[in-house]
């Protein structure tokens, strides 16, 4: 077995990448010997194989000749033992010829194993040594955020953050407890330098600590909680090895501490995030509610100029006396009243507003619907304005019918296919893994009826974009 080589504290993972290069050539060379001994098994099965073809050749050769009359009993007797002779020394020459080869096999086979032992063994103990921290990986594995010191809000947290700073500090400052070290140490039969040794030693192992402790708490994000803890829980092992000759090590409580402070790093950072999307969001609902006032204002404007005009053409036709031309006017200010006092209806009642299913094939695929409302007089304008420039086809409209109670028809929609969410984080987001269909028969459930609804999108950018570009690919 090769003497075992020391593991370097700094570029262990380069280490971890050689070794398992290592270990592959290793496995390749085992690969070769076991064909190598596959095919001298075969090689004596084959002359042995051989040896029995050459039995029978002589048997019958021997019985061709006895009714030949070509040689007598005596001589086919001396030719038989003669050739089994001959068999037999070649047979024991292969089997020799095998053995030494299956020898060679084995020793290299033990040889190779013993590396490859080494080589495992190495490898399990740099891996115990290394932290995951590819950010791919990270990725790959991230979950939903669940905060580990739930505060209210970002200031809050801020706060505790602040006042844990503070702790830290104090446990850094000379005898606060942060880190210990052997007593009674004695350097040129002086236990003075013996002190001021340990003090500095102590001191430099701190340094290194709260270093990596600093880096990872400016780089965190949420989901690299994890593997930062694991990763300053093994600086903190690696420390206490490497002082275990001066007996240094970082007290636990000290350890507890920063790691609190990596839990309530990431808890801000989230809690932060949390509040700008809501802030985000709130705005746009904001905006979209004083777009819908100001369409409401303008139009009730236009309504009453328009009322008023009709109003003194009444009253100039009256005078006249020209009756039917009278009631046809006054028809038209009736409906102009009623136009008035739907707007006033839509002002007054926050519920009321269009519930709208749409989908965009060329940017969601076809099983990806938005379900949402707006109280907006045309509900097209919120439509368009969702088909700008952030996403490449303009949405596709199945369904837009006004309702008294919108806002409570599109949470029950939103509930339905609550567990269909695209973004099962954020759920302002209102895109859902369903079919128009589906929406179209749990809509005709909570409505009763539909007057229309579209369940084939007609996505026409979308079609002609996919039409020419098969024919240039053609």
């Amino acid at each position: 077995m090769p003497p075992q080589q020391p593991i370097p504290f700094l570029g262990a993972r380069q280490r971890a990448r050689e070794l398992q290069t290592a270990l592959a050539d290793l496995q390749e060379q085992d690969a070769q010997l076991r064909s190598l001994n596959t095919q001298l098994q075969d090689r004596v099965s084959d002359l042995e194989e051989n040896l029995e073809n050459t039995h029978r050749q002589a048997e019958l050769l021997r019985e061709h000749l006895i009714r030949l009359g070509a040689m007598d009993i005596i001589d086919l007797e001396e030719r038989r033992r003669t050739l089994r002779s001959e068999i037999a020394q070649r047979f024991a020459e292969a089997q020799s010829e095998i053995q030494y080869q299956l020898d060679l096999s084995k020793k290299d086979l033990q040889t190779a194993t013993e590396s490859l032992a080494a080589s495992r063994e190495q490898l399990a103990s740099l891996q115990e040594r290394i932290v995951e921290t590819e950010e791919l990986t990270l990725l790959q594995e991230v979950g939903v955020y669940k905060y580990r010191h739930p505060l209210d809000d970002a200031v809050s947290y801020r706060s505790e953050l602040s006042r844990l700073r503070d702790r830290v500090k104090a446990m850094t400052l000379k005898d606060g407890g942060a880190v210990s070290g052997a007593v009674g140490w004695i350097l040129n039969d002086s236990e003075a330098q013996g002190r001021k040794m340990i003090g500095e030693a102590s001191k430099l192992m701190l340094r290194a600590y709260n270093a990596e402790a600093d880096n990872l708490v400016r780089s965190l994000k949420p989901y690299k909680l994890d593997s930062s803890v694991e990763r300053l829980t093994k600086v903190m092992a690696t420390i206490e090895r490497l002082g275990k000759t001066m007996q240094i090590r970082i007290s636990a409580q000290y350890h507890q501490l920063r790691v609190k402070e990596l839990e309530l790093t990431a808890a801000y950072i989230e809690k932060v995030a949390e509040e700008k999307e809501r802030d985000k969001e709130e705005k746009a609902r904001l905006r979209e509610e004083r777009k819908v006032q100001e369409e409401i204002e303008r139009e009730r404007a236009r309504l009453i100029k328009e009322q008023q005009h009709y109003q003194n053409a009444l009253s100039r036709l009256e005078q006249n006396g020209d009756t039917a031309a009278v009631q046809k006017l006054r028809d038209q200010l009736t409906e102009i009243g009623t136009a008035i006092e739907s707007v006033d209806y839509r002002a007054a009642n926050i519920r009321a507003g269009y519930v709208y299913v749409i989908s965009n094939i060329g940017a969601f695929g076809p099983k990806v619907v938005k379900i949402g409302m707006t109280r907006r007089l045309d509900p097209m304008d919120r439509v368009r304005e969702l088909g700008d420039a952030s996403v490449p086809f303009r949405f596709d409209v199945h369904a837009v019918f006004f309702a008294d109670d919108a806002v409570g028809i599109e949470g029950s929609l939103h509930s339905f296919f609550a567990d269909r969410r695209v973004n099962q984080v954020n759920l302002r987001r209102e895109f859902f893994y369903a079919t128009p269909t589906e929406v179209r028969d749990r809509l005709l459930q909570l409505t009763g009826n539909l007057l229309t609804f579209e369940e084939t999108p007609e996505a026409i950018e979308f079609r002609q974009s996919e039409s020419t570009r098969q024919h240039v690919t053609v």
